[in-house]
C-alpha cells in the first residue's frame, strides 16, 4: 500500500503537550458524573472524618442530588421535544428526518447530559459496511481536539483514546486515533496510562486488495474531506454545570447530614452517678426500669453528695434551618435552575411562571447558540450524503415548561390575520409538528369541500328532477 502515513511523533508530541489537560479534563468529567449519580464527597468525607468525641458516635452521610436535578430539568426543558429542521425542500427534510431516526431524541437528551456534565458532547459519524449513514455519541473523556489558531478556530484534528481487547493475547489496550480531514491513523499500546511508551500501529482497518490479497493497515480513509466529529459545548465558557454548585451542594450535605447525627445523638440521654451503690451500669439500668428507683450511697463525709443528674445537648435548629434555606435558594440561583417548591407556583399566571423559568431560559439559550452550530453541521453532513443541496438550516426549538396553555391558545386566536398560519401553528400549545398539522387541516378543509360539492350536486339533482315540485319535503 502506498497511502502516505504521518510520522508516529505526531501523535506522541501530541499525547505529550496535551496529556495533562487531558488528565484533568477527565477529572472534572468524573467528579461531574459522580454528583449527577447522587455520589457526593459527602459520601467519602462524612462530617467529622476519623475524630470521634466520647458523646458522638451517629455518622450518618445523606447526600442531595441537586445537580442531577438541576441537569435533567435542562435535559427535559429542552430536548423532550427535540428540534426540527427546514432547509426549505420537503423530501430532503424528510430523508434527514429518516437518517436522524427513532433514537433522535434520546441522543438530544444524552448530548444534554453529557455537555452538562462533561463541558463538551461530541457526535461522530461513518458510513457502514451497507453504505449507510451512521452517527453516535462519544464521551469527550475519549476526545482531543485540535483548532486551528485563526479567528475561526476550525477543528483540523481529533486525537481520540479508549479502551480495546486484543484478543490475540486477550489483553486490555489503550487504542489512539488520529482523525484529521482525510483519514484516520489507529495506534495502540498495552498499558492504560497516558503516555507515548511502546506505541506502535493498529492495523485494524481492511486495506485495498493487491494480488488478491486483503492487507490489513493502520490507515483508513474516511472520505468525508472534514473531520467527522461535532463538538456540542454546554456553554460559552466551556464548563460543566456543577461548577458553579459544587460548594453550595457539599455545605448543604454538611450541615444536613450534621444535624441528623446531631439528633441521633441527644436521643440517648447520658446519666451522671455520684456515690452509686449497684456493682455495675446494667444493674443501674435494670433497676431504673423494673423498680422506678435505685440504690445511691453515702460516702459518710459532711456534705457528702450523693444523686442522679442527666446531660443533654442542645442545638440550634432555627439557625441551621435558616442556613439550609439560604444555600438552597442559592443553589438554583447560581445553578440557574427552577425550585420545585410547591409555595413557589401556587397559581401563578403565565408571566410569573415566565418569571420562574427565566434562569432556566437563560442557561438554555447558551446551550442552544453551541448546540445549534452541531446540529447545523450535522444536517449539513446528511445532505451531503444525500447529494443535497444545504442553504439555509431553519432550526424550530420547543421548550418544555409549565404554561398556562389558555392564554397561549387566546394569543394565538387574536393573532389570526396579523402574522401567518404557520407561526401561529408553530406557537399553538396543542401543536407539536407545525407542518404535519398543516396537512391536516388541508385534508379536512378538502374533505368538507368535496362534502358540500356533493349536498350542493344532490340537491340540484333532485330540482331538476322535480321541476316545480317539493325539495326535501318543501315546495318550491
Amino acid at each position: 500500500m502506498n497511502e502516505e502515513k504521518p510520522n508516529i511523533d505526531v501523535v506522541k508530541d501530541l499525547i505529550k503537550s496535551r496529556g495533562s489537560w487531558h488528565r484533568r479534563h477527565v477529572k472534572r468529567c468524573q467528579d461531574a458524573d459522580r454528583y449527577y449519580r447522587n455520589e457526593n464527597d459527602i459520601l467519602k468525607q462524612g462530617v467529622r472524618g476519623q475524630d470521634y468525641g466520647p458523646l458522638r458516635n451517629a455518622d450518618n452521610r445523606i447526600p442531595r442530588n441537586f445537580h442531577g436535578l438541576l441537569v435533567n430539568q435542562k435535559a427535559a426543558y429542552m430536548f423532550a421535544a427535540p428540534p426540527l429542521f427546514d432547509i426549505g425542500k420537503e423530501e430532503a427534510n424528510k430523508q434527514i428526518a429518516d437518517i436522524l431516526g427513532d433514537s433522535y431524541a434520546k441522543h438530544c437528551k444524552d448530548l444534554c447530559v453529557n455537555a452538562s456534565n462533561h463541558e463538551c458532547s461530541w457526535v461522530h459519524y461513518w458510513r457502514d459496511d451497507k453504505g449507510s449513514f451512521c452517527y453516535g455519541i462519544v464521551s469527550s473523556e475519549q476526545i482531543i481536539p485540535v483548532y486551528s489558531n485563526d479567528l475561526d478556530k476550525e477543528l483540523i484534528a481529533v486525537l481520540r483514546t479508549y479502551k480495546d481487547i486484543d484478543f490475540s493475547v486477550g489483553k486490555e489496550i489503550t487504542v489512539w486515533e488520529y482523525w484529521d480531514r482525510e483519514k484516520c491513523y489507529s495506534y495502540f499500546r498495552t498499558s492504560n496510562t497516558i503516555s507515548t511508551t511502546g506505541l506502535s500501529e493498529y492495523n485494524v482497518f481492511k486495506g485495498v486488495p493487491e494480488d488478491g490479497i486483503a492487507e490489513k493497515s493502520n490507515v483508513f480513509i474516511h472520505g468525508w474531506e472534514e473531520v467527522p466529529f461535532i463538538p456540542f459545548y454546554n456553554n460559552n465558557i466551556f464548563t460543566n454545570d456543577l461548577v458553579n454548585i459544587k460548594p453550595l451542594v457539599d455545605a448543604y450535605d454538611k450541615v444536613f447530614t450534621g444535624f441528623l447525627n446531631d439528633l441521633e445523638d441527644i436521643q440517648e440521654v447520658i446519666f451522671i452517678l455520684t456515690n452509686y451503690g449497684g456493682e455495675d451500669k446494667k444493674e443501674f439500668i435494670d433497676d431504673l426500669k423494673k423498680y422506678k428507683m435505685i440504690k445511691l450511697d453515702d460516702d459518710g463525709d459532711d456534705g457528702g453528695k450523693t444523686g442522679v443528674e442527666t446531660l443533654t445537648i442542645s442545638i440550634p435548629i432555627e439557625a441551621r434551618e435558616k442556613f439550609l434555606e439560604m444555600t438552597r435558594k442559592a443553589i438554583f440561583e447560581q445553578g440557574q435552575g427552577v425550585d420545585p417548591d410547591p409555595q413557589k407556583f401556587g397559581n401563578a399566571s403565565g408571566e410569573a411562571l415566565k418569571y420562574l423559568y427565566s434562569l432556566l431560559e437563560l442557561k438554555a439559550g447558551l446551550m442552544e447558540t453551541e448546540f445549534k452550530q452541531g446540529f447545523g453541521r450535522l444536517v449539513r453532513a446528511i445532505c451531503k450524503y444525500l447529494g443535497a443541496e444545504c442553504g439555509q438550516i431553519i432550526q424550530t426549538w420547543t421548550r418544555s415548561a409549565i404554561r398556562s396553555d389558555s392564554e397561549l391558545a387566546d394569543i394565538c386566536e387574536k393573532s389570526v390575520g396579523v402574522i401567518s398560519n404557520k407561526t401561529i401553528l408553530k406557537n399553538h400549545p396543542f401543536v407539536e409538528n407545525a407542518d404535519e398539522e398543516e396537512k391536516q387541516l388541508e385534508k379536512e378543509r378538502a374533505k368538507a369541500t368535496e362534502e358540500a360539492d356533493e349536498y350542493r350536486k344532490a340537491f340540484q339533482k333532485q330540482a331538476e328532477e322535480n321541476p316545480g315540485g317539493e325539495i326535501d319535503g318543501k315546495e318550491e
